[in-house]
């Protein structure tokens, strides 16, 4: 299955979770698929199934049953979870399937009519009464504790942390909030909790993600929570501020490019949040972007690109966009090459249109041929690789601060902070990188740079605030 980085499978990741089983004790596997959203529902219901006195496995083998915790979002991903239930069902015999695609029951128990159990996205109690129903529980009082920072299929050194569900937008090729419903915030004070734990459990970097980061709140009116001996807002500019206090590294990824992002931007100049925003524009055409359903101010967009760059000179720009959209004209296509041109983004992710069930934009006339897609996704992409050796290029002799993800006999293989794991490139380190961890902060001289990726000399370790 190529559709999922190792690290968003726990079967085929080395995943971070207990494997201290005793004698008798009932043990659960773990297959989750999809985007980093649905890995913290996974690690909400191992950590849940923990304290309850279940074992864990990251696999398969010796597991009593198997939780598959879906992706709907694309066909193709959809093709990819039902693959994944199917093997599941062929190794081990016992599945309960939950996540984006358990909204569609009948189109799983259609192709897998042996699956034990199917629950929709977020449906935390339902996965349990589930997992209870196939394999009851046999908690030990004196041996199974709830774990101080729950269950991580992360590595130690970074954490997701999810702080809304849901989406309020329309756009017609998405159908996430008919499966996870409108936005619906997590309160401040609950989120920060959690940071805060995280951090003091050793977890380096924050990632922040949601539906819709920047509309945090929304929901809630913003309301206040109480804090520190103060009051917080559940708004996405206050928490940024607050979690940039705790002395770890915070990514902010899905923000959507409202008006009040710009007050995002100075908390990155002044170091309290990372200077990298991960911005869906999805297109730039105004015609495109109205068949899409979203809002069409492409050139109001650059200038507030310019706006925050001015601000934070050494923010990193990451964006997704979809070609061969329906309707989408040569014309149009071209002036979303011309504007990635005046844009200058650093990271970029491009998918070629396909239809999803249920997704509004099925009906749209004019839908584009798969070989004219295929072309324009080269071309895009072509653009986007020389934008991005020519800004790497740059940062030769630059000492930049890196984070360190893996060490082997190798060398160290690092992040810059405009880099997201799994997502973004590396920062190679192939000499000198002994003595090095898994989360360490270094300072590294960048000697050599490719399209993606950047290679470097160890100047310093950084030591822990």
């Amino acid at each position: 299955m190529s559709g999922n980085p190792p690290i968003l499978r726990p079967d085929l990741a080395r995943a971070l979770v207990p494997d201290l089983r005793r004698e008798g004790q009932p043990t659960i596997g773990m297959v989750s698929l999809g985007c980093p959203k649905a890995l913290v529902d996974s690690e909400r219901i191992l950590t849940r199934l923990r304290a309850e006195g279940y074992a864990i496995s990251p696999d398969y083998k010796g597991a009593d049953a198997v939780i598959v915790n879906t992706c709907g979002f694309l066909d193709s991903a959809k093709a990819e979870s039902l693959e994944a239930i199917g093997e599941a069902l062929q190794e081990n015999g016992r599945v309960i399937v939950t996540g984006c695609l358990g909204a569609e029951p009948d189109y799983i128990t259609g192709a897998h009519p042996k699956v034990l159990a199917v629950t929709g996205p977020h449906q935390y109690e339902a996965v349990l009464d589930a997992v209870h129903g196939a394999v009851p529980p046999a908690p030990d009082p004196f041996i199974d504790l709830l774990p101080a920072t729950g269950v991580s299929l992360t590595p130690r050194h970074y954490s997701y942390l999810k702080i809304s569900e849901g989406c309020n937008h329309h756009c017609k090729f998405c159908i996430i909030p008919d499966m996870r419903g409108r936005l619906v915030s997590r309160p401040a004070h609950a989120v920060l909790r959690e940071a805060e734990k995280l951090v003091e459990a050793g977890v380096k970097e924050l990632l922040v993600i949601s539906q819709d980061t920047s509309a945090y709140g929304v929901d809630r009116k913003h309301d206040l929570s109480p804090w520190k001996g103060g009051e917080v807002r559940a708004h996405i500019t206050d928490l940024a501020r607050e979690m940039g206090k705790l002395g770890a590294w915070v990514r902010l990824h899905y923000v959507y490019p409202y008006p009040h992002v710009r007050d995002l931007i100075p908390l990155m100049a002044d170091g309290l949040v990372l200077p990298y925003l991960d911005i869906p524009f999805q297109h730039a055409h105004p015609d495109t972007l109205k068949r899409m359903a979203r809002p069409a101010a492409a050139a109001r967009t650059l200038d507030e690109i310019a706006a925050w760059r001015s601000v934070c000179p050494d923010l990193t720009l990451r964006s997704t966009f979809i070609v061969g959209y329906p309707g989408e004209t040569e014309a149009e296509f071209q002036t979303l090459l011309d504007w990635l041109d005046e844009a200058q983004l650093d990271r970029v992710g491009c998918f070629q249109y396909e239809n999803v069930a249920g997704a509004r934009s099925n009906d749209l006339p004019d839908h584009v041929a798969p070989e004219v897609k295929q072309d324009r996704w080269d071309r895009f992409m072509e653009k986007a690789q020389a934008i991005s050796a020519a800004k790497l290029a740059a940062k030769v002799g630059k000492v930049l601060e890196v984070i360190v993800d893996e060490v082997d006999e190798d060398g160290a293989t690092c992040r810059t902070k405009a880099d997201a794991p799994e997502i973004d490139g590396n920062l190679f380190i192939d000499e000198g990188f002994e003595g090095l961890a898994p989360g360490d902060i270094i300072r590294v001289e960048v000697d050599e740079a490719g399209d993606y990726d950047l290679w470097g000399q160890l100047v310093a370790k950084i030591p822990a605030r």
